[in-house]
């Protein structure tokens, strides 16, 4: 066979399998009905790529595709130029139907100074809606009893732990199921359409690459139709917008339908809202589009529609992408330190060379990413976890594929905070926020360590200070000089769980030396525990935005983690003078907070004076001068917040485990709200009216005058430490309370279920709800020693190291336990399992468990 022949038979077999690929059944975890969509917005796009999110009635909204946040925006002012999908339905007789492929408007809706309430305002919706979610799956639900039809609307993008690419790819996919509920043959077609809005990002107003204030938009953006092996659709791109622009880029809009696709490239002027009245009088006429002869905008108006003959009772799928690629991120586009912004780039855009780049690369693995996708998925939703941790856990999983994320061209991950409407929140993958989650290390173990490769070796200076937000490019990762005691303390700790998690030896001997400075920085003379006696008595900048002075819970737990992982990694790299130092100081500063700062109900903060760190005696003597923005004898809601770090590690307890236990009892009965109608706070207000929560701190002995500044709010990421705590203590009940009280406020109607706010949307934080998955399976994986323990609590688990995931199933069998270990992806190796606190089995051999492959095996019960 030629060369040439076989290339001509490999593409036609591409297009038919390509053509012939629809998405399958998809796994649903929770249902919203009619009356909680209003806030649904479910982000479809790849890790550091933008997103676009599905809305809860089939609206496509904030369109976040060009390197900042952009809520709210739809690609133009509100109005009906928005993108949008609709269908046109001609029965075998009788009058035929035009409609947008959305749900009804929300009586919040309606008001409006000019009459252009929303998108899509004046266009025909579909009656009914609902929606169905498993992350990233969402589903549409569609119908209308003036209809012969009704409509799943599915969106997706791959997410497959392990695989960071794959994760990464900036694609929407979207499926219309139409099924015919009527008694006669239909001709149905489906249509999106939006406009060339490249140049636009957003902004009320922007600045460009050379920082000078410009109007949003472009002149003479340009759409053009092209097809390529099993995909065809509209091409976008723009000549006019500067191409070092953060705006400048390129998007495509196709489908995989090999017939039936009719296009238009742009439409006529939009002078009164014409643009859309000649494309809906088009598409009303016969469900097929006209090409108009040339682009008359600024932003032409591109649609592309998909005709199916549907028979009664049959349902036939149109399968549509959006692609894009904008490659000129700034550095901490809305902070830096430096007057000029530097362009970084993007990791994504290395991988693909535009949007067509990416459609045409894609489309040939997608039935592997959506089938990979699904089983993780699957195995993920009927996992034996109480529905509200694989609601929490999965949904806020979202925040890796929000703009909080990014990466750079060297594909090291970074992340904002959050992200607010138009610009990021607190920049510069800032330590003490990101310590609290699990979820990136746990399902991206290459992410995440090069999060700590940036802290290790380039925020951290040469005596041992790592500045807490990394600036960039990294050449200038110091260029924020102040360090934080819980950031820097938690660095250790997750470096040590990464080490642990991979099993590589090679990643501790290469960065040994820093960690060794980092852990070091503690005991400089005058720093925070510089007298080095285990305990942290200096000022000690926290999480809570203000410094601490003088030994308290938040950091004093950190600190002792910290001290037993180096401990830990010192005897790994035989530093036995280190290793006993850190052994000897953690002993020690375990026995004095446990003695000094627990009063007998909680761990409280005993002041020290700013300038000599003597003990302050401040009761009851109004003429002692306390330092503001302190936490005294406050219960506060993260007290334990490195114990649940050591616990997910598997260092044990910092402290005397009926201490901790009272603790975290102490903080449901003084920190737990059931009803916030008559709370005042004098900030931010994230839990309202008659919703419950716990707060961040309580004072049960007398508030300070001025404490901490976020004493009085309720935040996610703080709710779920304190969950989590309560977990691995067996205090169950009280844990699901506080998580219900969660999720039971972002129901769709109130809040999007797939954004948990703090100081920002999407907030980092709000991933610590993954580590209620690690409590309730006692999931602990280290591949140093090739050991894994899980809970012995019959049922099945999902479990993941960051490289490898899969099943577990404990079921009792006489005196043992039953363990049915399952490798749904990756590969990992185990010479000992442990049940904890009911025995464990260890194997004459190292097992390596490659996809596919179980392990049956029995462990004895103690």
């Amino acid at each position: 066979m030629n060369v040439r022949r076989l290339f001509v038979l490999l593409a036609f077999s591409a297009q038919t399998v390509f053509a012939q690929w629809q998405p399958g059944p998809w796994p649903t975890l929770k249902h919203y009905d009619k009356n909680h969509l209003y806030h649904i917005a479910l982000p479809l796009g790849g890790i550091g790529t933008g997103t676009v999110s599905l809305g809860g009635r089939g609206e496509l909204r904030d369109w976040e595709i060009m390197n900042k946040p952009a809520k709210g925006f739809s690609t133009v002012t509100v109005g009906n130029n928005a993108p949008f999908f609709a269908i046109h339905v001609q029965p075998a007789s009788g009058k035929s139907q035009t409609k947008a492929l959305i749900g009804p408007l929300d009586p919040a809706e309606y008001l409006h100074y000019e009459g252009r309430p929303v998108n899509q305002h004046g266009f025909p919706r579909f009656s009914e809606a609902s929606f169905d979610a498993a992350y990233p799956f969402g589903q549409v639900n569609l119908s209308d009893n003036k209809m012969p039809v009704s409509v799943k609307i599915k969106g997706f993008n791959p997410f497959l732990p392990g695989n960071a690419d794959a994760s990464g790819i900036p694609i929407a996919v979207l499926a219309y199921e139409v099924t015919n509920t009527g008694k006669e043959p239909l001709t149905v077609s489906v249509c999106g359409s939006m406009r060339n809005f490249i140049g636009k990002d957003g902004s009320q107003y922007r600045k460009d690459w050379k920082g000078d204030i410009v109007p949003t938009g472009a002149k003479k953006n340009t759409n053009v139709y092209k097809t390529a092996a099993g995909v065809q659709g509209i091409y976008m791109f723009s000549d006019s917008v500067n191409r070092r622009d953060p705006a400048w880029g390129t998007i495509a809009l196709t489908t995989n339908s090999p017939s039936g696709v009719s296009y238009r490239t742009s439409s006529r002027s939009n002078d009164w809202e014409n643009a859309m009245l000649d494309f809906w009088d088009d598409f009303s006429e016969d469900g097929s589009l006209t090409e108009k002869a040339k682009l008359v905008d600024d932003d032409p108006l591109a649609s592309l529609a998909v005709q199916k003959a549907i028979a009664p009772g049959q349902t036939q799928t149109y399968t549509f992408f959006i692609t894009w690629n904008f490659p000129n991120r700034l550095a901490w586009s809305s902070f830096s330190a430096q007057p000029e912004q530097n362009t970084i780039g993007n990791y994504y855009s290395t991988q693909y060379a535009d949007a067509w780049d990416v459609i045409t690369k894609t489309l040939p693995q997608l039935p592997v990413l959506e089938q990979k996708t699904a089983q993780f998925v699957n195995a993920f939703v009927t996992s034996s976890y109480p529905e509200v941790i694989r609601e929490a856990a999965l949904f806020n999983l979202a925040t890796l594929r929000s703009q909080t994320v990014f990466r750079i061209p060297s594909g090291q991950m970074m992340g904002w905070e959050g992200v607010f409407d138009e610009f990021g929140s607190c920049f510069g993958s800032c330590t003490h926020v990101w310590n609290y989650e699990q979820a990136t290390a746990f399902l991206f173990s290459d992410l995440s360590q090069s999060m700590r490769d940036i802290e290790f070796n380039y925020a951290t200076n040469d005596i041992g200070k790592m500045s807490f937000r990394v600036m960039l490019p990294l050449s200038k990762a110091q260029d924020w000089k102040n360090a934080a005691a819980d950031g820097q303390m938690g660095t250790v700790l997750k470096f040590y769980r990464d080490w642990q998690l991979s099993g590589n030896s090679e990643f501790l001997r290469k960065n040994w030396e820093q960690v060794k400075k980092v852990m070091s920085y503690a005991w400089i003379q005058g720093g925070w525990d510089g007298n080095q006696d285990g305990v942290m008595e200096g000022r000690q900048h926290n999480t809570m935005d203000v410094d601490y002075f003088g030994p308290n819970p938040q950091m004093g737990f950190w600190y002792l983690g910290a001290l037993k992982a180096t401990a830990e990694m010192a005897t790994a790299m035989k530093d036995k003078v280190l290793a006993k130092k850190c052994d000897d100081l953690f002993r020690k500063g375990r026995a004095w907070m446990d003695q000094n700062l627990f009063n007998g109900e909680y761990y409280e903060h005993k002041i020290t004076d700013p300038k000599t760190f003597a003990f302050l005696d401040w009761e009851g003597k109004p003429e002692v001068n306390i330092p503001d923005y302190q936490l005294g004898k406050g219960c506060l809601v993260d007290q334990l917040v490195g114990q649940m770090m050591a616990h997910m590690v598997g260092l044990g307890y910092l402290a005397k485990p009926e201490n901790i236990q009272t603790a975290l009892q102490s903080v449901m009965k003084y920190n737990y709200l059931e009803n916030f109608s008559d709370h005042f706070t004098n900030m931010r207000s994230y839990v309202m009216g008659d919703e419950s929560g716990l707060l961040m701190a309580s004072w049960p002995k007398g508030r300070l005058k001025v404490p901490f500044p976020y004493f009085a709010e309720s935040m996610t990421g703080f709710e779920y430490t304190a969950a989590v705590g309560m977990i691995y203590e067996g205090q169950t009940e009280n844990a699901l309370k506080c998580m219900k009280s969660i999720r039971d406020r972002f129901d769709g109607r109130k809040r999007n279920p797939f954004n948990e706010p703090e100081c920002g949307h999407h907030y980092a934080r709000s991933m610590t709800s993954w580590n209620a998955v690690l409590a309730w399976s006692g999931f602990q994986y280290s591949g140093v020693t090739e050991s894994m323990t899980m809970t012995a609590r019959p049922g099945t688990y999902f479990w993941s190291n960051g490289s490898a995931w899969g099943t577990c199933t404990i079921s009792a069998d006489g005196a043992a336990n039953r363990v049915s270990l399952q490798v749904l992806d990756g590969k990992i190796r185990v010479r000992q399992f442990q049940l904890a606190n009911a025995g464990k089995h260890s194997f004459k051999q190292s097992q390596e468990l490659t996809a596919g492959k179980t392990l049956d095996f029995l462990v004895k019960r103690l």
